[in-house]
Order: structure tokens, then C-alpha cells, then sequence
């Protein structure tokens, strides 16, 4: 595990340094990397540190999203109002419309297959968007307007959203059905997510006050505290909803208004440790990629994808309506809300385990959203934001 570990850091520094010479995004690099060390390719990463593999993804995940929860201001957010909630889900709903309005036709698959395909190729990439969004907030870029704020908000539920009606069409496709009860639990993981992430960040905030501490021990304790809320989403998995990310997001959020000096010095803290945790999220995603399946996919899929892309910035345009947001910052939204990587990857191949008909294509398409969106979706981030942003 440790020569992979070394691999891994060594081999994915080099290339996303490499895609930044060249002005690519990054995370490109690591995708890259992940693909060619890969049990697909070369072959070189140790199975233990694959058998993990999902789990440190989602530890690097709760650590770019408490770190957006540390930066995330709440009168920014109710200056938003409307369109940060319909970020949420609108975007999201358009896209699986698109795919099953378009999947049939083009793939010749079936509209429930369809929805499931839509369902995870739907999730919009928090750890591609809150890094991004977070340079923006340093920067002062749209921050008056709300704009980074919103889109990091949105893109944090959009992912629970779209899980939870996947779990629906996958049940239905496996002989189920979809309850009342099933969809019920979609604001009810998000408003008792929120809650025990609040209660947990004023918590916090009190201990904290009360405590001399390090700022690396507090780093320590915030974060056994989101592995723990995430943990407890895994438990109650079945009986009731519960969003655990959401949750540590809610964390960072109430530390940062009880204690906003404290909330700056851990969002530094945290910032350090993105910069190993990325590497080890993004590799480990290309290390999910199978290529056949990219190179068997054909035309027809990959023009879907940017069609369906087409549906989900129509999506985030309905949302913008009636705001007060100039053309270009609508247009930079659009750009902004589209990159995918991480959640394809964890659900991408439960189609095909479950034994569905769709499995294999729903994989492939998959596999190509990330390969396709999240560097396209990073790159257009990096070359407009300047251009489309006021800097305040």
C-alpha cells in the first residue's frame, strides 16, 4: 500500500503540474494518472489501497466540503434566496428529462433505463465545484452577487437529491416500486442533515470557546466529528433519511458563525490538507474509469452526454430567472454547474452488480461523463470566471 501511496502522490503531482503548464485543469492529470496506474491499465496500484478506495474518496470529499462549510457565509445565501434553493434539484430534474426523452431514441434502451442512466449521470461534482468556487470567494469574484455561495450550496444537496431518486428507479427496475415514503425522504435527509450538522458545529463552537486548544487539535476533532455524522448516515441507511455530507457542511457553517475567528484558521488548516486529499480523490476516480467501455461506447453516447448537458444549463437558466444576475454572470452559472466525477464513480457500476439489463451502458456512460465533464467543466470555470465575474 505504501509504494501505491507514493505512486499515487509522485505520479499524480507530475501530471496535474504538467496539465497546468500546458493551461488544463489539474485534476486532469490526476484523472490520468488514475486511468494509466489503474486495475485497467498498468495495473499498479495494490488491491488493498483499491479495496479502500471508496472510502478515502469520501474522506476526501468531507474535507472539501467542511471546508466550504468554514467559508460559507448565511446572509450571502439569503441574499440568493430563490435560486440557491432551486439549484438544489431544477437542474438535476431537467437533465433526467433530457435523458429519457433522448436515451430511447438514441440508444435504443427503455424510458426506465433511461432514468436510471439520468439519475447518475445527473450529480453534479461537489469536489470538482467547492475548490473551484472557494478560489473565487479568496479572489472576491460574484461574492457580492452570491453567485460562488449559491453554486456551492446547490452542488452540496444536488448530489443527495439525485441519490435518493436513483435508489427509487433502481428499485422499481429490480421489481419494487416507488413509495411516497421513498421520495418523502429527500427533504427529510436534508432538513435533519442540517440540524445535527448545526447542533454539532454550535457544540463545537462552545467546546472550543470553553478549551485552549491547538488549531491542528481542532482540525482533529472536527474532523472525527464528520467522519462520525457520515457514519451515522451509513447506519441509518433503510429505516430513515439522513444526509451525513450535508450534515458537515451544516457543521462548518454554524462553527463559522459562533466562532468566525476560528472557522478562518481551520479553513487554512483544512486548505493543507486538501492539497494530499485531492490527489487521492481524483486518482482513485481514474482508477475507476475502464476504458473499453469509453472506447465501445460510440458517437451516439457521447452526444447524448453534451446534449443532456444542454437540458441541465437550460435548468440552472429557469433557476436565474427573475434575478438580478447580468447575462454573463447566468452564462457563467450555466458553465459553472456542470462538471461530474464523483458520485458516477461510487454508483456508476451498481446498475450492472444488481444484475439490471442496462448495467453495462449506464456504466459506460457514466465513465464518459466523467472523463468528458469534469475536466471540460473545470477548464470553462478557469478561462471565464475573469471575464463573467465581477471582482468586488
Amino acid at each position: 500500500m505504501l509504494f501505491s501511496l507514493a505512486v499515487i502522490f509522485l505520479c499524480g503531482m507530475l501530471l496535474g503540474g504538467l496539465c497546468k503548464k500546458l493551461k488544463l485543469p489539474p485534476l486532469l492529470g490526476m484523472l490520468l494518472t488514475g486511468i494509466l496506474l489503474g486495475p485497467h491499465a498498468l495495473d499498479v496500484l495494490d488491491g488493498s489501497i483499491l479495496a479502500i478506495s471508496a472510502d478515502l474518496r469520501r474522506i476526501a470529499l468531507i474535507i472539501i466540503l467542511t471546508r466550504a462549510g468554514l467559508n460559507l457565509e448565511l446572509a450571502d445565501l439569503k441574499r440568493a434566496g430563490r435560486p440557491a434553493v432551486l439549484l438544489c434539484f431544477v437542474p438535476a430534474c431537467f437533465e433526467i428529462a433530457g435523458m429519457v426523452l433522448l436515451a430511447p431514441r438514441l440508444l435504443g434502451i427503455s424510458v426506465l433505463d433511461a432514468a436510471i442512466m439520468g439519475s447518475v449521470v445527473a450529480a453534479v461534482s461537489p469536489a470538482v465545484i467547492v475548490p473551484k468556487m472557494l478560489r473565487l470567494m479568496e479572489e472576491g469574484r460574484g461574492t457580492r452577487a452570491g453567485i460562488p455561495q449559491m453554486i456551492m450550496a446547490g452542488a452540496s444537496v444536488d448530489d443527495v437529491f439525485v441519490i435518493v431518486l436513483f435508489t427509487a428507479f433502481t428499485g422499481l427496475a429490480d421489481g419494487g416500486g416507488i413509495s411516497a415514503g421513498t421520495l418523502a425522504r429527500i427533504p427529510f435527509s436534508i432538513v435533519l442533515g442540517i440540524l445535527a450538522g448545526a447542533a454539532c458545529g454550535s457544540l463545537l463552537a462552545a467546546v472550543f470557546r470553553r478549551l485552549r486548544l491547538r488549531d491542528s487539535a481542532k482540525v482533529l476533532i472536527l474532523l472525527s466529528i464528520s467522519f462520525l455524522l457520515v457514519t451515522l448516515e451509513d447506519s441509518l441507511s433503510g429505516r430513515m433519511g439522513f444526509s451525513g455530507l450535508i450534515a458537515v457542511v451544516a457543521a462548518g457553517v454554524a462553527l463559522q458563525r459562533k466562532r468566525g475567528e476560528v472557522a478562518a484558521r481551520l479553513s487554512a488548516k483544512y486548505a493543507k490538507l486538501w492539497v494530499a486529499a485531492e490527489l487521492l480523490l481524483f486518482v482513485l476516480v481514474g482508477a475507476t474509469v475502464d476504458l473499453r467501455y469509453a472506447a465501445g461506447a460510440g458517437t451516439k453516447a457521447v452526444l447524448l452526454i453534451f446534449l443532456v448537458l444542454l437540458f441541465r444549463m437550460l435548468g440552472v437558466w429557469v433557476c436565474l430567472l427573475r434575478t438580478r444576475l447580468s447575462l454573463r454572470e447566468r452564462a457563467f452559472c450555466m458553465l459553472a454547474y456542470c462538471p461530474k466525477a464523483t458520485v458516477q464513480a461510487a454508483i456508476g457500476s451498481i446498475p450492472l452488480g444488481m444484475g439490471l439489463a442496462c448495467g453495462d451502458i449506464v456504466l459506460t456512460v457514466a465513465v464518459l461523463s466523467i472523463l468528458i465533464t469534469a475536466p471540460l467543466g473545470a477548464f470553462a470555470i478557469d478561462c471565464t470566471y475573469q471575464r463573467l465575474l465581477k471582482k468586488n
